[in-house]
């Protein structure tokens, strides 16, 4: 996976508080984690351990710039993550 996959996905969190959301629901949606490596790893630990432990692919950014560009908003975002549709 890639960025073009988050910025071409149909369902997207953007936002560590919804991706734990996302990857809390039963119906296990999450198809793929994004993760910002400079982003504050307090912020972006849970997310990690949880796709870890649920299975959930991750992948690493460079910057939490790059990952809020992808996703489409104007500011950084620590981590997202596409859903399945």
């Amino acid at each position: 996976m890639s960025l073009d996959d988050i910025r071409q996905a149909k369902k997207k969190t953007v936002g560590t508080n919804q991706t734990l959301k996302a990857l809390r629901q039963p119906s296990g949606r999450v198809v793929c984690v994004y993760v910002a490596k400079d982003a504050e790893p307090r912020v972006t630990e849970p997310v990690v351990q949880l796709a870890s432990k649920l299975g959930v692919p991750i992948e690493w950014v460079d910057t939490m710039r790059q990952l809020g560009k992808a996703c489409g908003i104007e500011v950084g975002a620590a981590s997202a993550c596409i859903l399945a549709e």
